[in-house]
């Protein structure tokens, strides 16, 4: 248990009014489950009273929720204290939400670190479906990640990847491992921010920026345990474990930097400078003054900064650490990767993004990364009406878990599905677009991310550089066979330990 837990359980032992809020959560459970008696339910493990299936989740719930999958079949419901929950771990059951109930399955579930960090859920990922958030969508779409938009982007790509090639050789002379999780966390929330905000990361704690700092904070704190979400009785709890505070602490800081933030912009465009910034706070406020936005408030434009923010961070880091620690662990992929990169390039002074898109066998390892390392394992879900759903009833207001991890190491569909493979998708037409149901890496349906492209583009780029002017070795004492590989679980599944190498360089600038 966490010292969280640990503390959470020692303030209830013996607390005479917790004992009588568990039974009532009890009776209120039991009287749920009576009403859905004559439903025709899916396959639930066996359970305990009042907590149901919490304890066998483990510290890995993607894992666990596989083995299930593997013992009750493609889709089963677990009891998450007060609340049922749908896993879907089968392509076929996700092509089936597609095709015949993507309306029905295009909410998500609103937890209490949702609420308090979204502002209400204002923004584009949480927001339920309905108008608001088909403009927020389309906006997004059209506006903010047109291909139109690319080139500013890229513009900011090049820059920032110029000052991490110089990092890395500046701490390559010294023949010494480097942090490269760290150096990657800089590079990524320099690009997002610079993008979106306009601001650079010039700040930094053990190696990281205050920018990935404050994002990892973030996609820690939702895999925290929150009493109120799985017993709502219990919500109090949370004020006491100061699960509340931290909450509400992150957010003030999100909140207080957003406001500085959209501030500055406003006082560039009063004033008798005209702003050039072409980030997204500036297309947005432009969009709200055009009138195509009105009802757009402050709090609005912070949630969907939010979502660009600690979307495009912390996911973009994730999937290069894991794509380097993948190629690290096997040399003769590393090697075709960095043959290919080194051709196309030639001995140009910069890798150009056009170069980029030459890189076929690049664009295999970014896909088999994306496919064993999800950027998120778990895809939420909630149904607002009743369904029938693989031959089972799913009841409205049912939270489900799309099983990313589980769906894309299917042996049905993939061979050596555990394997670090990428010459699978060499002659091969799936892509990243989620319509080919065994390979959903950014979603599937109305929900896909809208930013695919932007993280992708970065992710490939920040690479091919890496592997343009580096040879990477494993520290002394480290070989690929036993290159640590274990996780950590949040709201993306990282490495639970920094990736340390050391950078060789391969070219003189």
């Amino acid at each position: 248990m966490s010292e969280m837990e640990l503390q959470s359980a020692a303030i209830l032992s013996g607390n005479p009014l917790f004992l009588s809020l568990i039974l009532l959560s009890t009776l209120v459970i039991w009287l749920k489950l009576a009403k859905r008696s004559n439903l025709k339910l899916p396959p639930s493990p066996p359970k305990l009273p009042i907590i149901g299936n919490i304890h066998q989740l483990g510290k890995l719930p993607h894992r666990s929720l596989r083995d299930f999958s593997t013992k009750y079949g493609p889709i089963l419901l677990l009891h998450m204290g007060y609340n049922p929950t749908l896993v879907v771990s089968s392509a076929d059951v996700v092509r089936e939400i597609v095709k015949n109930h993507d309306i029905v399955f295009s909410n998500r579930p609103i937890t209490t670190a949702v609420d308090i960090l979204f502002y209400g859920c204002r923004d584009m990922v949480f927001a339920p479906n309905g108008e608001y958030w088909r403009q927020v969508r389309k906006m997004s779409a059209v506006e903010l990640f047109s291909h139109r938009r690319e080139p500013t982007y890229q513009s900011v790509r090049d820059k920032e990847v110029e000052l991490l090639i110089d990092r890395i050789r500046g701490a390559g002379l010294k023949q010494e491992p480097v942090n490269l999780t760290a150096m990657l966390m800089f590079v990524m929330s320099n690009i997002v921010s610079r993008c979106v905000l306009s601001h650079k990361s010039e700040e930094e704690e053990d190696g990281v920026s205050k920018f990935g700092q404050m994002a990892r904070k973030l996609v820690m704190i939702f895999g925290s345990f929150c009493f109120g979400d799985l017993f709502p009785y219990l919500r109090w709890l949370d004020f006491l474990t100061g699960y509340i505070r931290s909450l509400k602490g992150l957010s003030s800081e999100y909140d207080a930097f957003f406001d500085e933030v959209i501030q500055e912009h406003k006082a560039l465009e009063n004033g008798e400078e005209v702003s050039c910034k072409k980030d997204f706070v500036s297309i947005i406020m432009q969009l709200q003054k055009d009138g195509m936005f009105e009802d757009l408030t402050q709090d609005n434009i912070k949630a969907i900064l939010l979502d660009m923010f600690s979307g495009g961070t912390d996911t973009t880091t994730t999937t290069s650490e894991w794509m380097m620690a993948e190629l690290l662990k096997h040399p003769n992929a590393m090697k075709k990767v960095q043959q290919e990169v080194r051709n196309v390039v030639g001995n140009k002074s910069k890798v150009e993004p056009e170069d980029v898109l030459k890189m076929e066998y690049l664009r295999c390892v970014v896909k088999e990364t994306l496919r064993l390392h999800p950027p998120v394992v778990l895809l939420p879900r909630k149904t607002s009406a009743t369904v029938k759903l693989g031959g089972y009833d799913i009841p409205s207001d049912t939270a489900i878990l799309i099983n990313t991890w589980a769906i894309q190491r299917d042996p049905e569909w993939w061979e050596e599905p555990d394997e670090f493979i990428p010459e699978r998708f060499e002659k091969s037409s799936i892509d990243l677009q989620g319509q080919d149901f065994h390979y959903i890496p950014f979603g599937f349906g109305r929900r896909g991310c809208p930013g695919m492209s932007f993280g992708v583009s970065s992710v490939e780029y920040v690479t091919a550089n890496l592997l343009y002017w580096f040879d990477w070795e494993l520290p002394a004492g480290e070989t690929a066979e036993n290159l640590d590989m274990d996780e950590h679980n949040g709201l993306a599944v990282t490495k639970k330990n920094p990736l340390h190498v050391i950078p060789i360089s391969h070219l003189s600038s």
